[in-house]
């Protein structure tokens, strides 16, 4: 009795001692999803703990940004989403994420149990436990607030070793927040380093101390309500998947889940009906006229899709109240984020791994998009400037049709839709292409009355119908879903998304990046056609009065390259495969060789873009780019070259010629165009195809001296990437033959003939001697890079999806 009697005081005393833990300190009290307290003396949160292996979310992200598109921190990026739950572990709790990547769909508690035991979990942290009452405990969160749990030094290997200074960290109050269903926190984190990158330090005012501010959100997951939809790959879907080991041997173990908002009707047997929680998205108070009005009518646009399947305003965009904060989870919001160059927009989310249930979008729209539309309509239009300054209202509309697409473009990636980029050969029919400016020349004037569709598209209604369509009881929710994507295609609209549309060693005929018309060679030809009259047309009068002929030179080189994603789109159909996300019992076709006809005509249009009387910058423009102006030094949305200060206008035309050439002789589409003709004798062979680029570069004389000699230097080009090609270990056995075969026919038919040798033969010659003599050391120099077009730098298309 007497040991029990001890035993039983010392744990009274213990508890004692810990429920007198926070009454000795001066805190501020946080009621909400957790209840947690704030220590401003020692700049501490406690966390009260009640419900122990209760699962919940847990994300991650950024309220502040670095400002480089090329670093890639931007003011309200998410991070991670996990689900999470807290576990005791003697004098500690964990915060345990568990996997579910696999698991098991059963009741049978032992089955569930096994995956567990069978698959790693992570624990992202261990608590030492600062009190206990009634089940109840009390936590010191700031240590894991003060986690690099973004990745900021991983982000910033590029540009020195950074990691974090705790000395020059604190918690941040302002959007330290408790509601109901979620708890929100921030740190402001500085990161110390020896700076090496000029990204850093073109951001930051002391490169050597990088500060933001992360946040973390902890999340009440929803419930159990939400009915998950299947996947299929051809509704133009996010999904989620996970393996399932409680599946039947018989059926698949990999399940597949698309992903989107909850939406359900208030009447559900009503034709049309408003929603219970009408979908609503935020825009950034903060974003300016006239761009402001410009994304709400844009984002807007998506509520007509949701009309079309029977929702009355189901889907809303509004103004972020003042004293809402746009990394509260219960707003989804599009913001207007800046950086110190233009880049790629996108869309992300919140999503529960479980379900694919989406609990939060975040838009982030780089504000200097913008900019980069005004330029190339800048450069497109004839003496803008010729009569007064304030002539731009055109200019400005055009880059405001593309921000009112741009922004309907980024909610859909956040609504659970993938990039359509078949769409532009079907007359525009999604908003979740990547669009090219359509303009036309009228009257020797730009137009660009059609420059940028208007409104959502045929394809978005059928995805949006795909994931928000909701069935009664008694309808067969498959058979219906397989019914709409039948039809879709049956009208007409196809569907194909990223990586096949890409344009290095890519091989789908309808899909591409910033291109139009249903023909991609035709449109190539129109395109250069509208290039050549710009070039024409453009003068100094395409800048304002005042300004330095160097900005001139600036807006002289969107207009130079206008041409370069209809090449990328026309250099697809070359060894081109037409296919489609076929599944049996559909009536899609799977996959075809785009037929020969095709092929030849657009190689014949291909090989305009390397042609020197087409690159080469007439003459009468060179005297518009003189050497640089005092402060307007160039940068990397420039022309680059070889002649110091002075313009140089050749290295521009070769640098167009190389993205050309390198395309059309990548190892995967010659490796095609051998095949399709080895299957296929009426094919273009690959012959074919090596002599009429010869015959187009080697084979063209002009009596310009100056196009002759850029034509040379793109000879050059044409003979090194042969080279390249004969010796690249991807390229086929025939392939390398071929190359070289098209080498032997350069030497004998274009360098050493006599009647047809060039003045520059002994230096082709060299080149090819010294290619002979020592394959094995033959390197593909680079030229001068293209400017970049795009918006700068990449980013990664899986939950977070740009343009």
């Amino acid at each position: 009795m007497n040991k029990l009697f001890v035993w039983a005081f010392l744990a009274m005393s213990i508890q004692s001692l810990n429920a007198q833990f926070l009454n000795s300190k001066k805190v501020q009290t946080f009621e909400g999803y957790f209840k947690f307290y704030y220590e401003e003396a020692t700049d501490k949160i406690y966390l009260e703990v009640k419900n122990l292996d209760q699962d919940f979310l847990y994300v991650n992200s950024l309220a502040t940004g670095i400002g480089s598109n090329d670093i890639g921190l931007d003011r309200g990026q998410l991070g991670n989403t996990r689900v999470v739950k807290f576990q005791k572990a003697g004098n500690k709790l964990l915060l345990v994420q568990p996997n579910l990547d696999y698991r098991a769909n059963t009741k049978n508690q032992l089955e569930r149990k096994s995956i567990e035991q069978a698959f790693a979990k992570s624990v992202l942290f261990g608590f030492k436990i600062l009190e206990e009452k009634e089940q109840t405990y009390l936590i010191d969160l700031t240590p894991f607030l003060m986690l690099d749990a973004h990745g900021v030094s991983s982000r910033l290997k590029g540009e020195g070793s950074y990691k974090i200074d705790e000395s020059k960290s604190a918690l941040s109050l302002e959007r330290t927040k408790a509601f109901p269903k979620n708890v929100e926190f921030e740190a402001l984190l500085t990161f110390k380093g020896e700076a090496t990158g000029r990204n850093i330090k073109s951001v930051t005012p002391t490169p050597e101390l990088v500060s933001v501010i992360q946040h973390h959100s902890f999340i009440e997951l929803p419930d159990d309500k939400y009915q998950p939809r299947e996947f299929d790959v051809r509704s133009g879907s996010f999904s989620i998947s996970y393996m399932d080991y409680a599946t039947p041997v018989q059926e698949p173990i990999k399940k597949r889940l698309i992903t989107r908002h909850r939406l359900e009707k208030k009447n559900p047997v009503a034709a049309i009906s408003e929603a219970v929680e009408p979908i609503i998205y935020y825009l950034d108070p903060g974003t300016p006229e006239p761009v402001r009005s410009a994304l709400l009518e844009g984002a807007s646009w998506w509520n007509e899709a949701f009309e079309s399947i029977g929702f009355k305003d189901a889907f809303q965009v509004k103004l972020l109240p003042e004293d809402a904060d746009p990394m509260d989870c219960r707003y989804n919001v599009i913001q207007w984020v800046h950086r110190s160059t233009r880049g790629w927009s996108y869309g992300a989310s919140v999503t529960d791994p479980r379900t694919g249930e989406i609990i939060k979008g975040h838009v982030s729209l780089g504000s200097l998009r913008i900019r980069q539309d005004f330029l190339i309509a800048q450069a497109l239009m004839n003496k803008p400037f010729a009569e007064r300054d304030d002539n731009y209202q055109s200019m400005l509309e055009m880059a405001l049709a593309r921000i009112r697409q741009l922004s309907a473009h980024e909610v859909g990636h956040t609504l659970g839709f993938a990039h359509n980029f078949a769409a532009s050969v079907n007359n525009r029919a999604s908003v979740m292409d990547y669009p090219h400016p359509l303009v036309e020349f009228k009257n020797n004037q730009i137009d660009f009355s059609n420059a940028y569709a208007t409104g959502i598209a045929p394809w978005d209604k059928v995805t949006v119908a795909y994931s928000y369509t909701q069935f009664n009881e008694n309808d067969n929710e498959k058979e219906a879903l397989n019914r709409l994507l039948e039809n879709a295609y049956n009208s007409g609209i196809r569907f194909i998304s990223d990586y096949d549309a890409r344009a290095t060693g890519g091989a789908h005929p309808l899909a591409h990046l910033w291109d139009n018309g249903t023909d991609a060679a035709k449109e190539l030809e129109r395109v250069l056609e509208v290039r050549q009259q710009a070039i024409v047309n453009f003068s100094k009068d395409n800048i304002r009065s005042s300004e330095p002929f160097s900005v001139l030179e600036d807006v002289f080189v969107p207009l130079y390259f206008f041409h370069r994603y209809q090449t990328e789109a026309a250099a697809k159909i070359i060894g081109g495969l037409d296919y489609n996300y076929a599944v049996k019992g559909d009536n899609q076709f799977t996959v075809k060789t785009v037929n020969a006809t095709t092929q030849k005509i657009a190689l014949n249009t291909y090989l305009k873009t390397v042609n020197a009387g087409i690159l080469a910058i007439p003459e009468d423009r060179l005297t518009l780019f003189p050497p640089r102006a005092y402060s307007y030094n160039r940068d990397r949305e420039s022309f680059k070259g070889k002649t110091g200060v002075g313009f140089d206008p050749m290295s521009a035309a070769i640098t167009a010629a190389d993205m050309s050439l390198g395309l059309l002789l990548h190892p995967q589409r010659t490796n095609r165009v051998f095949q399709q003709h080895s299957l296929d004798e009426n094919q273009l062979s690959l012959e074919t195809m090596l002599n009429e680029l010869i015959d187009a570069t080697f084979g063209k004389t002009f009596e310009n001296t100056y196009h002759n000699d850029i034509q040379q230097l793109i000879n050059e080009r044409v003979l090194l990437h042969l080279i390249n090609l004969a010796i690249d270990d991807s390229a086929l056995f025939q392939v390398k033959y071929h190359a070289n075969k098209a080498i032997g026919k350069i030497s004998k038919d274009y360098v050493n003939h006599k009647r047809r040798g060039s003045v520059y033969a002994a230096q082709f010659s060299k080149i090819i001697s010294e290619y002979y003599e020592n394959p094995d050391k033959f390197k593909l120099k680079k030229v001068d890079e293209i400017p970049d077009g795009a918006p700068i730098g990449s980013y990664f298309c899986t939950t977070i999806l740009e343009e």
